[in-house]
């Protein structure tokens, strides 16, 4: 079977710091491309941040540059995203996906991905 797991999702005030991590089983992640993505009520889903160990560099959308970072630990089989200087507007449910076929742009800008996993809440509030 093949799993993907997130966790690390909470409640933070703006200007704190989260660390999703995103767990897989039953494939190795690393020969798939990998994204964070997120969806918040009434919004369309939005790819946050995509990685693939076959690409130079991650890709990340305008509004999370400079402070998220996306990473992945390959003996653990997992992917992280760091969110620092959280913003109200980051509030959201955060799913991670994999897919072996997209580039880290596509797969980002696409939102389509062949494994999903059930999604943690990020909410930013005072």
């Amino acid at each position: 079977q093949l799993q993907l797991v997130e966790s690390g999702g909470g409640l933070v005030q703006p200007g704190g710091s989260l660390r999703l991590s995103c767990a897989a089983s039953g494939f190795t992640l690393d020969y798939y491309v990998i994204g964070w993505f997120r969806q918040a009520p009434g919004k369309e889903r939005e790819g946050v941040s995509c990685i693939s160990s076959s690409e130079g560099s991650p890709y990340y959308v305008d509004s999370v540059k400079g402070r998220f970072t996306i990473s992945r630990d390959n003996a653990k089989n997992t992917v992280y995203l760091q969110m620092n200087s959280l913003k109200a507007e980051d509030t959201a449910v955060y799913y991670c996906a994999a897919d072996p076929r997209y580039t880290v742009q596509s797969l980002c800008v696409t939102t389509k991905a062949k494994y999903w996993g059930q999604g943690t809440q990020v909410t930013v509030s005072s």
